[in-house]
């Protein structure tokens, strides 16, 4: 038994240095940075999130207060075993992480799906991708991107999924060892994050870097669904110079490989 367990901690520990050294020769990890920039300097852009700004706070508030009442006494119990008096300000880390992951989902799911599409496709409006575009919505006339959007013909794709769920809070404790634990975590979680990023373009590439950034980016207390905003619109960055790039770039089979992925 003892021998099976090596053996699959040493199949990780590799997969997880295959896995970075990809994230670094992708150069994919640069997209949420220009993602950033880009949606500070194009306020036509703003919008779908000032929209949904009174609900993620009332969510936030909501989300963090339960999870320090219910859950930071217990946590603090066990992980006082293992840090001491430590243990103190690892919790608040532990359950601020959850805080946020829980947000994350719950906003992602129930609030800001529709927001983030616009966000998507305003991006490759104001990139000149009308036609691109035009195949999932209607593209109207107007004075800016998010003018011209206009009425959905196809739905965006599932973005969680039970199994994605169970592993993203399965990982999540790895975020308790310094520094190393935190980079296994995104490199783990990068690799499905990435292509999700992507479900608004039929396309499928060497994810695990963009994914890393993105993740990281979106796990910070407070402000990591204003990150989902301008995490989307580097998604929508790439997605136009791969566009631009040719139709040989193009993977028709996104559904069946993001499920591999999983």
């Amino acid at each position: 038994m003892s021998e099976k367990v090596k053996e699959v901690v040493i199949e990780e520990v590799d997969r997880v240095k295959e896995l970075s050294r990809e994230a670094a020769q992708s150069g994919a990890y640069l997209y949420p940075i220009k993602g950033i920039a880009y949606f500070w300097v194009h306020r036509s852009l703003w919008q779908p999130l000032i929209s949904r700004l009174l609900p993620l706070f009332t969510l936030s508030i909501v989300v963090v207060l339960a999870m320090f009442t219910l859950t930071y006494v217990p946590q603090a119990a066990v992980l006082a075993i293992f840090n001491g008096p430590l243990a103190i300000l690892t919790t608040f880390v532990l359950v601020m992480s959850e805080s946020s992951a829980i947000i994350t989902i719950l906003s992602k799911t129930f609030l800001l799906e529709e927001a983030l599409v616009d966000t998507f496709d305003g991006t490759l409006v104001s990139r000149n991708m009308t036609d691109l575009v035009g195949e999932g919505r209607q593209v109207k006339q107007g004075s800016d991107a998010g003018a011209k959007l206009g009425k959905l013909a196809k739905k965006p794709f599932q973005r969680f999924t039970p199994q994605a769920l169970i592993r993203y809070f399965m990982y999540l404790p790895l975020n308790l060892i310094p520094v190393v634990g935190t980079v296994i975590f995104l490199v783990m979680q990068g690799r499905t994050t990435g292509p999700n990023a992507h479900n608004r373009y039929f396309q499928l590439k060497p994810y695990t870097a963009y994914g890393m950034v993105v993740l990281g980016l979106e796990l910070i207390p407070g402000i990591g669904i204003l990150f989902s905003f301008t995490n989307t619109v580097g998604a929508a960055l790439w997605a136009a110079d791969l566009e631009k790039q040719g139709p040989q770039t193009t993977a028709p089979k996104l559904r069946e490989e993001a499920a591999r992925v999983e």
